[in-house]
């Protein structure tokens, strides 16, 4: 595990430096401090493509050993408005390992949420899409990964 911060993008060599990074990426705002790992509800695959619209705040991840399609945290609120978009790394990849840093409210309310990939081509990091949490509490959205 570990970081290399020496290129253009950062880079990690498995899916845990996606911790580090969105405690990296968020330090400056909202900070993440629940980082959740997205896994196949239907085989436990770990690997996905995805299709995001940062604008609208929606993600949508498809599994890649089993294909099952699903929304992830709030985006059935908005998949209607949504112009969902494939993500891609630099290098051209298009499958990605996921995770979701969470930040938090003094209440303990989830307040933002950051969709974070490492490309399973070459290890870039990066966060494709985030938004706010409007709804309160928003507890649930930690499944919902």
């Amino acid at each position: 595990m570990g970081i290399d911060r020496s290129h253009r993008w950062w880079t990690g060599t498995e899916a845990a430096d996606l911790g580090e990074y969105l405690t990296a990426y968020t330090a400056a705002g909202y900070p993440a401090t629940r980082v959740v790992h997205a896994r196949c509800a239907r085989c436990t695959g770990a690997t996905f493509r995805l299709r995001v619209d940062d604008e609208e705040g929606c993600a949508e991840r498809t599994c890649t050993a089993c294909g099952d399609v699903r929304l992830m945290l709030d985006s059935g609120d908005v998949i209607e408005e949504a112009d969902l978009g494939e993500a891609e790394c630099p290098c051209g990849g298009a499958v990605f390992e996921v995770a979701v840093g969470f930040a938090f409210t003094a209440e303990q309310d989830v307040r933002w949420v950051y969709v974070a990939l490492r490309c399973t081509a070459d290890g870039v990091l990066g966060v494709y899409a985030d938004w706010k949490i409007d709804d309160s509490p928003g507890d649930h959205l930690l499944t919902e990964v």
